[in-house]
């Protein structure tokens, strides 16, 4: 967008049309060559659009309220806002909703309500939220606890290439929850994480060819792996 469609789309969001105000915050939010990114302006339009009806923007909307941008942060709109979107079927609102009451951020924590919106995010493919699922089944936290079910959904999302949820699989197999101990697995998933720079999984590996768990025993690579965990502050 240059200046003369943006001045356009300005006219046209002032006029009210939802479309363009959603636009418009978009444009501010992440800026060009020829727009500086401007987080009030983004809030700004978000906002209209948002109080239009328009889900996405009321993701946005919440995001802006939940980390500050061009806003003072204020979990109870954030959750506010998501608990709209996610009402209207937004996946990424479902999530994050989720998330508010995993957390208690903006109400009151939780669990079984965290875990409805875990799970109809992560029925939409969601990797996040299923990594989220799964914890939620390995812990116990809003549904009875089920290793099973937990690898399952670990599984799914680490598939998808998730990280954390590779690491976590990997405990699975480590550790014989929910599946058959396999320290290659373990290690396979291990390695999977570790390569994407995820610290816990790093430090994991390092374990692993430290006591030749699922590959030969090497403690060059063990030493390597736990230094490049330890730098990002793995005590």
């Amino acid at each position: 967008m240059n200046k003369n469609e943006l001045n356009e789309y300005i006219k046209k969001a002032e006029d009210g049309d939802l479309n363009s105000q959603f636009l418009l915050g978009l444009t501010y939010l992440n800026g060009s060559d020829e727009i500086p990114a401007n987080d009030k302006e983004a809030f700004k339009w978000f906002k209209a659009a948002a109080e239009q009806g328009n889900p996405i923007a009321q993701v946005n909307l919440g995001l802006c309220y939940d980390i500050g941008i061009g806003v003072k942060v204020d979990y109870n709109e954030a959750f506010r806002w998501f608990k709209s979107a996610a009402e209207q079927g937004i996946a990424e609102a479902q999530y994050n909703l989720g998330i508010c009451y995993y957390k208690g951020k903006g109400t009151k924590k939780d669990y079984k309500k965290a875990f409805r919106w875990f799970k109809a995010t992560a029925e939409q493919g969601d990797a996040k939220a299923q990594n989220m699922l799964g914890y939620c089944y390995s812990n116990g936290q809003g549904v009875k606890q089920d290793y099973y079910e937990a690898f399952r959904w670990y599984k799914s999302a680490a598939e998808q290439g998730y990280a954390d949820a590779q690491c976590r699989i990997g405990n699975c197999y480590l550790n014989g929850e929910g599946v058959e101990k396999d320290y290659k697995e373990a290690f396979r998933w291990f390695k999977a994480a570790a390569e994407q720079g995820y610290a816990y999984a790093q430090n994991n590996l390092g374990n692993c060819y430290y006591e030749g768990r699922g590959t030969k025993q090497d403690y060059k690579e063990a030493f390597r792996w736990f230094k490049a965990a330890a730098e990002q502050g793995i005590a």
